[in-house]
């Protein structure tokens, strides 16, 4: 996978949760769950964009650090919501699965980058 397909599904898993929130309940809980997962699921989206337009190899890696955290606490917030029962669980397995994903092919790109950068250091 390319870092063109990888921003565009990023994209597609922020967008995806766009659509998952619209039917999270309105209440406090709700809204406080839908509101970090939109933050963290488009913060991953805008870190890995911003890290493939980085100047250096550490600030690649830096902003691709930020994306996935971001990922990740995507992941946990629809974990939450599961746990919560706020939506039920075949609602949110294919979105949960996507997020996982993203999280494994951001951590190897990340474990890569730091690995190349390291072997240019030491020569």
């Amino acid at each position: 996978m390319n870092s063109q397909e990888l921003q565009l599904r990023l994209k597609s898993f922020a967008l995806r949760c766009v659509n998952l929130q619209k039917h999270l309940p309105k209440d406090e809980t709700g809204k406080i769950i839908s509101n970090q997962l939109l933050r963290s699921a488009f913060s991953a989206a805008a870190n890995y964009r911003a890290a493939c337009n980085a100047q250096t190899k550490k600030s690649f890696i830096a902003k691709l650090s930020i994306a996935f955290e971001e990922i990740d606490e995507s992941v946990f917030w629809l974990e939450m919501i599961d746990e919560t029962k706020l939506l039920p669980s075949h609602q949110l397995c294919a979105i949960t699965e996507e997020g996982v994903e993203l999280t494994k092919i951001i951590a190897a790109s990340r474990i890569t980058a730091m690995t190349r950068l390291k072997s240019k250091e030491s020569v």
